[in-house]
């Protein structure tokens, strides 16, 4: 295989995983893109390869970057940037966590510093 075509499959692959990840079908895709199912298979098999216009469209078809299609390891990235979304909303749910908590200690030392207080004029 020819170094082109095997950019070629590497690219009509991550488009065939993103149509797939996207719940979109063949047919659907090719509509919205438009151009031919076979047209579209050719692409997503490396059999043709795509200019850069219809690369465009594709990489907006799915809301990703152009440069994602080249991307080898588009499904490791794609897991990496899942991991990375969660591990960004844990960490935004415990500072939200701690700033309530945060909150409590400070209304709790408020009140403690009245009832001090209050005590002292009491004694005095």
């Amino acid at each position: 295989m020819k170094e082109n075509q095997i950019r070629n499959a590497s690219v009509g692959k991550n488009i065939r995983t993103l149509r797939i990840q996207s719940g979109i079908s063949l047919k659907e895709a090719a509509n919205n893109l438009g151009i031919s199912t076979s047209s579209l298979s050719k692409i997503e098999t490396g059999v043709t390869d795509a200019n850069l216009s219809r690369l465009e469209q594709i990489a907006a078809l799915y809301r990703v970057e152009l440069v994602q299609l080249w991307d080898i390891d588009f499904k490791k990235d794609m897991q990496m940037d899942t991991t990375l979304i969660n591990a960004k909303k844990k960490v935004f749910d415990l500072e939200s966590e701690i700033s309530v908590f945060q909150r409590k200690v400070i209304t709790l030392y408020e009140k403690l510093r009245e009832q001090s207080t209050d005590y002292k004029s009491v004694r005095v």
